[in-house]
């Protein structure tokens, strides 16, 4: 499905008073002279002039340059263009009826036909301007006044006119109006290039603008998805600047032209064809017209499966619905606000009087049309000439208006109807104005006011009014605010036509409101669902756009990682939430730490747990055993202190377990360094008192007394106290904190404690190397000490495993993230603190518990 844009202005061609008089023989000359009235004049005070397309559809002569060109003639006479101007006499009436209203002023008309072409509109303009009836030259005779019937050699001039109905014959107009500042009062240009106050300073209007019906198609097609669209119009500057201005919206809207094609005014068959492939090869649905040729072949080819889309220049037409009501079921357009009852207007075309059929040529040839037959004496002619004419059969006399449907009579759909009503009132306000003017007080120099009998033409101002109950608003470029009503076409039960409002538009209201109230009641054509390029891409892609295509035809790729998409277009997750697998949704992104709940943590707890109890219960075999030789030949209380200490290791490895938070980050690594400084201080102070022991070989000799029970706790605290220092200036430096780590997996937040000072991490495992060393070192010396007392070699082996651990967690801390260097970190602890708890007590506990006979001094002194 697709939209189609379709602008053609209407062509029509007056036929020639001159023409008509020549083919008719010199006796029916007056006569005829006297019904062909090609104007409607009443006089008053003021008269105002109007313009309106009695005729159209040219029959264009070739010019051959040897004789002199034939009059136009046309083909159609408008019966709808007939009611405007009959609104027209009948506004100004009422205006002339009214007492509120210009009391002590009397309107005028003075009304042409402009055949909606550029020089027969210019002629009728200058006739209207300068006063004079076509023909006359000067003062006429009085035989040719006598011609003339009742219409006098000099008029009174216009100064306001009414009119046209085109966009294209009122620029003409105005570029030749506008240089006597003659006010041109349009009820039917919708072009917004007419709203250029600079270039068209006298122009006004009761028409909107097309910049408004522009927006209300764009936010239309835009509404029902239909955003590949193809654009048709007429070779004319109304119809390219129209086009542009369409194209131009439709982008804010994401609509596209699927193709742009201009066909000729009056176009050829060979025409129609191209423009019917166009349109059938880009297999496009949604098609905006105005000519009404295409459909006649489109009917021929039985081109169906259309979506229609009017402008406001046919919205309403129900002609067309005659021939074609097959193409045009469903069809969707915008109107021109309609009056819902002009009061006194029925009545009023209702009332043609058999004198004033025979006087005005424009009645007569309504008349003619309307019942397919000739009055007697009338002057119309036909499309194919006289002799159709008077192929007539003589009218009977009891036609009756109430028998027969015709657009003139036709009340329901008072539309540009409304707006030549309205056009009357501005001009009746303007002059009330001028009226209610004060001196001293006016608008003009030196503060003076206008006269509203003998006023200058550009001294007519626009204001707003109200006309049957309605306030008529005009912006600051003279147009009056739109306000448009969403019909649709559907067949009525009797097969006609029934036009149902299904929605609006109003310009007034906020851009996203603007478009408003669609019923569910609208009628589409069977086909015409869908109108794009490109489907919309599914969630969790993102349009690509297509090199040398439209922005309305695209490929869908995926969004990139990390991004989402449930429109148009791809977004980055916030730091915290990540797409899910479909990349339409963001959802909270995986916390990752070692939790208790797990499997490792399970086991690392387990083993935690496990060693703090094998600890605890070293220390209840010690302590059951304390009295006997190998529990007191092995230093006590440092025992006793090396076996709580490692209790407190084994429980610091649950302080790396669950999620990590400021207090537990900042608890967790002075934790470990103070622990393991305490044990292998422990370790220091044993293996000195070793060594001491046996190389204090004199008797008496006072070494032993520098390591005493006081001196060996306080070597522990102070191998401690370094370690709580360096401890203390990292927090408060830069203490560990817990941060949230999204750079090694955009889906994971690895939840961590960061050590803050790298250089306060690595001191405190430095500070606890060296203590490391300084154990294996003294070790080292007392290796030869007696075999049965010797503890020095299973310290040396111990503290083997501790280097061997703490190496290998060094590259492997640095090569791990997430929740698995927490894993080695506790490892680390655990093995290491294991390693001391096997290698130094375990060969004791075998023995007190599984060989109580070595448990005594004899065994122990035995070298």
């Amino acid at each position: 499905a697709c939209l189609t844009l379709m602008a053609c202005p209407h062509h029509s061609f007056l036929l020639d008073h001159q023409l008509l008089s020549s083919r008719l023989s010199p006796v029916e000359q007056p006569h005829v002279d006297k019904l062909n009235r090609k104007s409607l004049y009443e006089d008053g005070d003021v008269v105002i002039g109007g313009l309106f397309p009695l005729h159209y559809s040219p029959v264009s002569s070739p010019l051959t340059y040897n004789v002199k060109p034939t009059p136009n003639t046309y083909n159609y006479f408008s019966a709808r263009a007939l009611r405007w101007m009959q609104t027209m006499t009948f506004a100004i009436k009422e205006i002339n009826g009214r007492t509120d209203i210009l009391p002590r002023l009397k309107l005028g008309f003075h009304i042409r036909d402009s055949c909606d072409d550029i020089p027969v509109s210019l002629k009728a303009s200058f006739l209207l301007a300068n006063g004079q009836p076509e023909g006359s030259k000067g003062n006429a005779s009085q035989d040719e006044a006598a011609g003339l019937g009742c219409e006098a050699v000099n008029r009174t001039v216009s100064p306001v006119i009414i009119g046209d109905a085109g966009s294209g014959v009122s620029m003409a107009l105005l570029r030749s109006l506008g240089s006597f500042h003659i006010p041109l009062v349009s009820y039917f240009a919708s072009c917004s290039c007419l709203s250029n106050q600079r270039e068209f300073p006298t122009f006004m209007r009761t028409m909107p603008s097309d910049a408004f019906q522009i927006k209300a198609l764009a936010q239309l097609v835009r509404y029902f998805g239909w955003t590949w669209v193809g654009v048709i119009g007429v070779e004319s500057d109304y119809a390219r600047f129209a086009i542009q201005l369409f194209l131009q919206e439709s982008v804010r809207y994401g609509v596209c032209a699927a193709y742009t094609h201009f066909y000729p005014v009056g176009p050829s068959h060979e025409h129609i064809e191209k423009l019917l492939n166009v349109i059938q090869v880009s297999t496009r649905q949604v098609i905006c017209f105005s000519f009404l040729d295409i459909l006649r072949e489109m009917q021929r080819q039985n081109l169906t499966g259309f979506q229609w889309i009017a402008s406001e220049a046919w919205a309403t037409s129900k002609l067309l619905w005659e021939n074609s009501a097959s193409l045009l079921k469903g069809t969707l357009g915008f109107a021109i606000q309609r009056a819902a009852v002009i009061p006194g207007l029925q009545q009023h075309l209702a009332a043609l009087t058999p004198s004033a059929i025979h006087r005005i040529a424009f009645l007569a040839e309504f008349w003619e049309e309307t019942f397919d037959c000739r009055l007697n004496g009338s002057a119309n002619a036909h499309n194919h000439g006289l002799g159709s004419q008077q192929s007539r059969t003589p009218c009977k006399g009891t036609e009756a208006l109430h028998d027969v449907y015709s657009p003139y009579s036709d009340v329901t759909q008072l539309r540009v109807s409304y707006n030549v009503y309205k056009a009357v009132y501005l001009v009746a306000y303007a002059l009330q104005d001028m009226s209610n003017c004060k001196a001293g007080e006016g608008p003009f120099v030196r503060n003076t006011c206008a006269d509203p009998k003998n006023f200058k033409p550009w001294q007519v101002r626009v204001a707003n009014f109200s006309a049957l109950g309605e306030e008529v608003n005009f912006d600051h470029n003279g147009d009056p605010i739109a306000y448009y009503d969403l019909m649709n076409w559907q067949t009525g039960p009797d097969g006609s036509l029934d036009l149902v409002k299904v929605g609006f538009y109003d310009a007034s209201l906020p851009a996203g409101s603007s478009l408003s109230h669609l019923s569910e009641c609208l009628n589409f054509a069977s086909q015409a669902l869908r109108s794009v390029c490109s489907s919309s891409c599914p969630p969790g892609s993102r349009i690509a756009r297509r090199k040398g295509e439209p922005v309305c035809c695209y490929d869908c790729v995926p969004c990139a990682e990390g991004e989402f998409s449930n429109t148009t277009d791809c977004s980055r997750c916030s730091g915290d939430t990540w797409p899910n697998r479909a990349r339409d949704l963001c959802i909270p992104k995986t916390m990752e730490y070692l939790s208790y709940h797990e499997f490792m943590g399970v086991l690392l707890c387990a083993a935690s747990v496990l060693g703090a109890a094998v600890s605890l219960a070293i220390i209840v075999i010690f302590y059951t055993y304390k009295d006997t030789a190998l529990v007191r030949a092995n230093n006590m209380e440092l025992s006793f202190l090396l076996l709580v200490f490692l209790t407190i290791c084994f429980l610091v490895g649950l302080l790396f377990l669950g999620k990590p938070s400021e207090w537990l980050c900042r608890i967790r690594y002075p934790a470990f360094g103070i622990s393991f400084a305490l044990c292998l201080s422990c370790l220091l102070a044993k293996t000195v008192v070793v060594l001491m022991a046996f190389r204090s070989r004199l008797p008496g000799s006072p070494v032993m007394k520098w390591f005493g029970a006081k001196q060996q706790r306080a070597s522990v605290l102070l191998g401690t106290a370094v370690q709580v220092i360096i401890c203390f200036i990292w927090l408060l430096t830069s203490p560990p904190h817990a941060n949230h780590n999204t750079d090694y997996h955009s889906s994971t937040i690895i939840v961590e404690c960061v050590t803050g000072s790298d250089v306060g991490f690595w001191l405190v495992l430095g500070y606890i190397g060296v203590l490391a060393c300084m154990c294996l070192v003294l070790a080292f010396l007392a290796r030869k000490l007696p075999d049965n007392f010797n503890e020095a070699k299973f310290i040396t082996f111990s503290i083997l495993i501790f280097f061997a651990v703490w190496v290998t967690f060094i590259p492997v801390y640095m090569s791990t993230v997430g929740k698995y260097i927490v894993a080695v970190h506790v490892f680390a602890i655990l093995a290491s603190a294991l390693g001391l708890l096997l290698c130094i007590f375990v060969p004791k506990c075998y023995i007190i518990v599984l060989k109580p006979e070595k448990n005594s001094k004899k065994f122990l002194m035995q070298r």
